[in-house]
């Protein structure tokens, strides 16, 4: 993908971060957010199908009750979102509705995607909404989200927005100018790199941690974002969202920020479910020649030969994640057979399954249709 087809991307999905929206001190900027309003307005009316991904709901909560930081205890966190979203959402309303746009608040948890039904359902009034011409904003509902089933981060959510949207193109705009060689923070000559076309570990390393104090999400969320992307067909750019004029720049198809090249094609609806909203129960460790053979084939099936650990206790139809040894993500599937189970066939060959468990329903671990490679 060229730089100039990004100009040709029609629906699109904007996430701004806490750090673009709001003052350092935790207050809304309201200068940042009316030009947002604007922007988007402005390309709605062009033709363009926009999405809003915004953080800042914490933040605000954290402003208007007078605090010096975010809570530390779950509780306090929900508290200050609970405060927060309602003033977010009521300040983007009146904006919007200076430009004659309408917007939608929408809140989700992964609980939402985690159950295929819901998933389907969040797709359908997300797709509804946008042929209204209505622009979605959209952000976790921390209110009532607990950590085992929180998206954890809206670097993430976008990319799940983004798919299931169906949408052309993700930007996560930020405090940084995108993805560089190195932390330019305590690395000066670190160089800005204009273009990934496979998030390697070697660019995984290089993530540092958080970024500001009242953010969330650092560099490693928006790789792990970048890849989800990339796998579902959606191309993404990370840009420095200091100056909300960038958003023109990259919609003119200019080579501002990180743009990562996505896969040839969309996933189907069923691989995106498996890859983006099913539950990851687990994770199977998989050897050096099974690594390379989905990282250069695309998809092959997992069978227990090429499994060298099983993390997790999942049962057969459980959605897991696949790793090398090193623990880098390589695809999400569906397994055949329960963790116990993997546990005593790992590294076996597919005509010693029914002796080491007792049966043999299947070959695979994981068949190849029901595998999503990242």
């Amino acid at each position: 993908m060229e730089r100039k087809q990004i100009a040709e991307a029609k629906r699109i999905v904007v996430k701004v971060g806490t750090s673009t929206i709001t003052y350092p001190n935790g207050k809304i900027n309201y200068e940042k957010i009316e030009k947002l309003a604007r922007i988007l307005s402005d390309f709605q009316n062009q033709g363009k199908e926009m999405i809003l991904v915004s953080s800042g709901a914490g933040a605000a909560g954290v402003g208007r009750m007078g605090l010096e930081a975010k809570p530390k205890t779950i509780p306090g966190k929900q508290a200050c979102a609970a405060v927060g979203q309602g003033i977010l959402m009521h300040i983007y309303e009146r904006l919007f509705g200076e430009y004659g746009q309408v917007v939608a608040q929408v809140l989700l948890t992964k609980t939402d995607m985690v159950n295929r039904h819901s998933y389907a359902n969040a797709r359908n009034a997300l797709q509804e909404m946008i042929s209204w011409g209505v622009i979605p904003i959209i952000n976790e509902n921390d209110v009532v989200a607990i950590d085992e089933f929180k998206i954890g981060d809206n670097d993430n959510l976008s990319a799940l927005v983004a798919s299931l949207a169906d949408a052309d193109l993700d930007i996560l705009l930020s405090d940084i100018d995108g993805l560089y060689t190195a932390n330019p923070k305590t690395h000066p000559d670190a160089k800005l790199v204009s273009v990934v076309e496979e998030v390697t570990p070697e660019i995984e390393a290089t993530a540092g941690g958080a970024g500001s104090k009242n953010a969330t999400g650092g560099m490693l969320t928006k790789l792990q974002a970048a890849k989800n992307a990339m796998s579902a067909g959606i191309a993404l750019i990370i840009a420095n969202g200091e100056h909300l004029d960038i958003l023109r720049n990259i919609l003119r198809g200019e080579p501002v920020g990180t743009l990562f090249v996505p896969k040839e094609s969309h996933l189907r609806f069923r691989n995106q479910w498996l890859a983006f909203g099913s539950k990851i129960c687990g994770r199977l460790v998989v050897d050096e020649g099974l690594a390379k053979a989905l990282r250069q084939k695309g998809s092959c099936s997992i069978l227990p030969v090429g499994i060298v650990g099983v993390e997790g206790d999942f049962d057969s139809g459980d959605t897991v994640s696949v790793v090398d040894q090193d623990g880098h993500e390589l695809a999400r599937g569906m397994v055949n057979y329960s963790a116990g189970d993997v546990a005593l066939i790992k590294g076996c060959k597919t005509s010693q399954i029914e002796e080491k468990i007792g049966y043999k329903h299947y070959d695979e671990v994981i068949h190849r249709d029901n595998l999503v490679v990242l």
